[in-house]
């Protein structure tokens, strides 16, 4: 890769950086609608019980998968830009430029990842601040492992739906149509080990793997299933994600 394909990448993220930074309107709101489900959902049932959850406080349960959402919401909006990008004719006076097209879309995944990361470590860290507890410090390197592989994992998927779709104003309302349901039972915030149905679906829902791996490696309790299990599904599919969203994003015509 030469000096040309790096600058391209630099260029790319930095404009996702600066675009992020601008609008302090979007900053606010990705960080205060998480913030309104971990505290309202997380005092409104403090003092709940749940059977599966053993000795742990629900506060505790719902905070890895209100950082979970809140990197997957911000980094679904890559499509967005990208939608944005092709209405306006930028995507189109870059994807002509003497640059590889891959190093063009490494550039924006990076940019959208970073931004995710940034929200989702906000909130850990406001989530921390008000007592959620760290398994170990090998915990928390392992849940800033999974945070990274949700975020690029996500950013894939928003270029997928990016690259067959024109309407940015649809891709929010696709977005949600889509992921809500599979963040609801994703084990985000309420358990899923207590009901077999239950379970059974869950374990064919890629953010329930996101989800528990997270809350099993920052709390160290309440995840369903070993945390390498959890890593290997999530790696293989952030793989997938990012291959099929790069060449789709690559082979897409503006």
């Amino acid at each position: 890769m030469n000096t040309n394909e790096f600058q391209a990448i630099y260029v790319m993220w930095l404009r996702q950086m600066k675009h992020f930074l601008r609008f302090k309107t979007r900053i606010v709101t990705m960080i205060v609608q998480p913030l309104f489900f971990l505290i309202l959902l997380g005092s409104g049932f403090r003092q709940a019980t749940f059977s599966s959850l053993g000795d742990v406080e629900y506060f505790h349960f719902l905070a890895p998968g209100i950082v979970a959402m809140a990197i997957l919401f911000s980094s679904m909006f890559t499509g967005v830009s990208v939608l944005w990008d092709k209405q306006f004719g930028f995507l189109q006076e870059v994807l002509v430029a003497p640059v590889n097209r891959f190093s063009i879309i490494i550039g924006r995944t990076l940019g959208g990842a970073t931004t995710a990361l940034v929200q989702g470590f906000i909130i850990l860290f406001i989530a921390i601040a008000m007592g959620v507890p760290i398994a170990s410090e090998i915990g928390i390197i392992t849940a800033i492992i999974f945070m990274v592989l949700i975020s690029f994992t996500s950013v894939g998927f928003g270029l997928i739906l990016a690259s067959k779709m024109n309407d940015f104003q649809s891709f929010p309302l696709i977005m949600n149509i889509l992921i809500m349901p599979l963040l609801f039972i994703s084990s985000a915030f309420f358990p899923v080990a207590g009901d077999k149905t239950l379970q059974t679906i869950a374990y064919a829902n890629p953010l329930f793997y996101m989800v528990d791996g997270l809350r099993g490696s920052l709390i160290g309790t309440a995840n369903v299933l070993p945390i390498w299990v959890s890593f290997s599904v999530v790696f293989v599919i952030c793989i997938i994600m990012m291959a099929l969203g790069s060449y789709l994003f690559s082979k897409s015509e503006v």
